[in-house]
């Protein structure tokens, strides 16, 4: 009654000795099935109209069949007397007041859910009298769009003229161009029906007059004035999926994953619990059921379960390891996931309430706490929206680094470094570099797909169905192979204002990556999300045959070969262009460039000085190559400015007579932005750290010292800040050598568990939906040796994973024996 924290039975005790706070109160309800044959049929109602701190219930109880009593009452430690609530007699008014607000404040769970916006919808005073046209318009089944544009989504039918047009637009990009609230203006046309909500139940009718949702009686008279028919209209919501009107029902990917269709067998133990899903919140419990399966962050939280919760601060809510130690105690206990009592099963069978029984049978717990508290101060997890299981993934492993400063860090079990090296096109010399990474990304290359034909013809067909507004074919899945993702993944790419330390001039570069050391536990996604027009994310259809094994061991990083030559370590001048003139005009040396190519450019309507640096930029690998880098350097000031050439510099200082690493600029980042993360409370040297390794930027910087904690860096790192000119950027004698860096063998780098590239996949995380905005997921995890399906609070074996579906992929590495 001092701290208002709330404890269980077992860990009460536990903060009494911890605070001598001696003053509980103990809230308990008890429920019960209600009897049967009430008189009159009433239904037997709680007993206290207030529900204490709206307590969430661990059963599905229906209203209609259970009553419930709550119970209130202090309890004075250590001697557990117990005082019953109310008693305005025997304590004082103080504590009396104090008790009353506690017991009708709202709780927690209650003030973390948006008020609900449940009103009563009216008739509309126009459906009774509304005049319809008889126009002989005729409204088909499909194929729908706006008679203004070409909107084929959020289309609303005037119950008027027949007018089919598109709603108002809406903040996130969705919605329409609102031209049915001008086709009002103009015609003052009172109602219009949403078309893709029309079942035989109803349909979202809008008032434009009224300015609200409301309803119309006579709604399935006045569609069939259009020729709509609402009974026909169950094909589209019998499997209880919303459709819009462009696509047919994509019920495969739902009852795939999910496994719908399947007698899925209970599972009940240590380990097979589920996670209530608290409102869009299935990206966090998938995530969290896949790290609790790993024995790193069994032993850090639950396996130190008890010196977690002894020495955790006064107020817990706000600890991470607590509440992490928390909620994996409830996955692995057992506890939340008993099987059932063989006199339950007979009792509920009898009454053949198996919804009852399966409610009651898989509980769940609720991880209400612990997203509140990782999700504090995020601008989108904090939200109760569906949001990128991938990202959150990333946010929770970023978590783990700064929570666990002189502990063990379970996270280190996923990262490892990766190699990418750096080649100038024109004088063909490399840089060799490597960074931390915790997840791979593999894109899937549509164009490998081994069905490319019949997506083609579906296209064809799409496209066909669109202009003659009929029903769409029926969506064709790509099926790609992972040796290509697997390949796009290691492919060259072209690494964009590429600045050539070899030239001292912009140029074209190409980037290649391989890892430099193998995690214990990989992480891949599958690139399934793009943007569209409308710059909301996109799912793309697709399946990849995922293999159980993986080798990766020809992908890893071999650093510098022989007779390959080093980039000079150096960073780009500073050209005045004023200076850059006067130099062009005096120099006497003449570069190197196809002067055909230019020309070509320049008959292109292109400035001729920018042709001439495109061409040698480009190495002289001809139109098309320097064609590219006009495009993408256009927008940039000095983009017609003559060519500034290595000879028209001041060289200042000779490389060859200065320490390597040393630039004539210097090494240090501007002293302004390590002023600024200094003054955010960073050390110094990580933040010059963080500055050099992100080329002085200061919003990627900041993201670089979250995920790179100060206790990762040696001593000896820090005593080089000042001096070491690449930051995070480890030097190619690294490189050289296959050597495993561990935190024994190599203190001066991060921590990464390295090994052999061979793998056995264990867990993938699907999801369902066309969107990261939307949708569903599901995790299926293997263990000792079968296949388990985690959906929400709901866990089974599982008889088809469908592991060509996932999204997120998780690996294990196999022992060397």
């Amino acid at each position: 009654m001092n701290t208002f924290l709330g404890f269980g039975r077992e860990h009460v005790e536990r903060h009494y000795r911890k605070t001598g706070q001696s003053v509980y109160m103990h809230l308990k309800r008890h429920v019960k099935e209600k009897a049967t044959g009430a008189a009159g049929g009433a239904i037997p109602r709680r007993r206290n109209g207030k529900v204490f701190l709206d307590l969430e219930l661990n059963r599905d109880f229906n209203g209609e069949d259970y009553e419930y009593e709550d119970e209130a009452k202090l309890v004075i430690f250590p001697d557990h007397f117990e005082i019953p609530l109310p008693n305005i007699e025997e304590l004082p008014a103080l504590v009396t007041i104090a008790c009353d607000a506690v017991l009708n404040a709202p709780s927690a769970y209650k003030k973390q859910e948006p008020e609900s916006w449940e009103e009563e919808i009216q008739v509309s005073r126009h459906a009774r009298s509304l005049r319809q046209l008889d126009n002989g318009v005729r409204i088909p089944p499909s194929g729908w769009k706006c008679q203004k544009c070409e909107m084929r989504e959020n289309l609303w039918l005037n119950l008027t003229d027949g007018s089919v047009l598109c709603g108002k637009w809406f903040f996130d990009g969705s919605g329409g161009n609102g031209h049915a609230l001008e086709h009002y203006r103009e015609t003052n046309h009172p109602l219009a029906v949403k078309l893709d909500t029309i079942t035989p139940d109803g349909a979202d009718v809008y008032s434009f007059e009224e300015e609200e949702a409301v309803l119309d009686p006579h709604i399935s008279e006045h569609l069939s004035h259009f020729g709509i028919d609402m009974l026909q209209m169950q094909k589209r919501t019998e499997n209880g999926h919303h459709t819009d009107n462009n696509s047919r029902p994509r019920v495969s990917e739902w009852e795939v994953i999910q496994e719908s269709g399947m007698k899925l067998k209970m599972v009940y133990g240590s380990g097979y619990t589920g996670i209530k899903n608290l409102g869009n919140s299935c990206y966090l419990g998938t995530v969290l059921q896949v790290l609790f399966s790993i024995p790193d962050f069994q032993r850090m939280y639950v396996g130190n379960l008890q010196r977690i919760f002894d020495y955790s601060p006064l107020d817990p809510t706000q600890d991470f390891a607590t509440q992490m130690a928390k909620l994996g105690h409830g996955l692995l206990s057992g506890q939340n996931s008993k099987p059932p009592m063989k006199s339950e099963l007979i009792e509920q069978v009898m009454k053949e309430e198996h919804k009852v029984l399966n409610g009651h049978l898989q509980r769940g717990i609720s991880p209400r706490m612990l997203k509140a508290l990782v999700s504090r101060g995020h601008p989108e997890f904090s939200s109760n929206r569906q949001q990128d299981a991938h990202e959150f993934l990333l946010h929770l492993i970023n978590q783990v680094e700064r929570n666990s400063a002189g502990s063990e860090n379970p996270s280190d079990v996923f990262r490892f470094l990766v190699e990418e090296r750096v080649q100038c096109c024109q004088t063909r010399r490399v840089r060799y570099t490597q960074r931390v990474d915790y997840c791979i990304q593999l894109p899937a290359p549509i164009e490998a797909a081994t069905n490319r034909e019949e997506l083609l013809t579906y296209e064809a067909k799409r496209k066909e169905a669109e202009e003659n507004m009929r029903a769409p074919p029926e969506p064709v899945r790509a099926r790609i192979p992972f040796t290509a993702c697997l390949q796009a993944f290691t492919e060259p790419e072209n690494v964009p204002d590429f600045w050539s330390s070899a030239l001292q001039a912009k140029s074209a570069g190409v980037k290649t990556s391989r890892f430099a050391s193998f995690p214990e536990y990989l992480i891949v996604q599958i690139k399934k999300f793009t943007f569209g027009v409308d710059w909301v994310p996109k799912k793309l259809d697709l399946a990849i045959d995922v293999p159980d094994f993986l080798d990766l061991s020809r992908l890893r990083a071999t650093g510098l070969q022989s007779g390959e030559e080093e980039l000079p370590d150096l960073l780009p001048p500073i050209v005045l262009p004023e200076d850059t003139r006067d130099n062009s005009m005096s120099s006497t040396d003449s570069p190197e460039i196809d002067e055909a190519a230019v020309m070509q450019l320049a008959e292109m309507g292109f400035p001729l000085e920018a042709c001439r640096k495109a061409v040698y930029y480009t190495g002289n690998m001809g139109p098309e190559m320097a064609f590219n880098w006009i495009i993408a350097h256009m927008e940039e000031p000095d983009f017609a400015e003559p060519l500034p050439l290595p000879s028209m510099l001041d060289p200042g200082p000779s490389t060859s007579e200065s320490p390597v690493g040393v630039t004539p600029l210097g090494n240090l980042p501007p002293e302004e932005s390590i002023a600024i993360l200094t003054s955010m409370g960073f050390p110094r040297s990580h933040s010059i750290n963080a500055l050099k390794a992100t080329n002085n930027n200061l919003e990627r910087a900041l993201d670089w010292i979250f995920t790179h904690p100060e206790e990762e860096e040696s001593d000896a790192l820090s005593d080089m800040a000042d001096t070491e000119p690449n930051g995070i950027t480890f030097s190619n004698a690294n490189s050289h050598s296959d050597s495993t860096l561990s935190p024994d063998q190599d203190v001066s780098g991060p921590r990464v568990k390295d090994g052999p590239g061979r793998y056995e996949l264990f867990a993938f995380i699907s999801h369902m939906g066309a969107s990261t905005m939307s949708g569903h997921y599901v995790c299926h995890i293997k263990k000792e040796g079968r296949w388990v399906i985690y959906n929400d609070h709901k866990v089974c074996l599982s008889e088809r994973p469908p592991k060509d579906l996932g999204y997120i992929y998780f690996y294990r590495r196999l022992s060397s024996s």
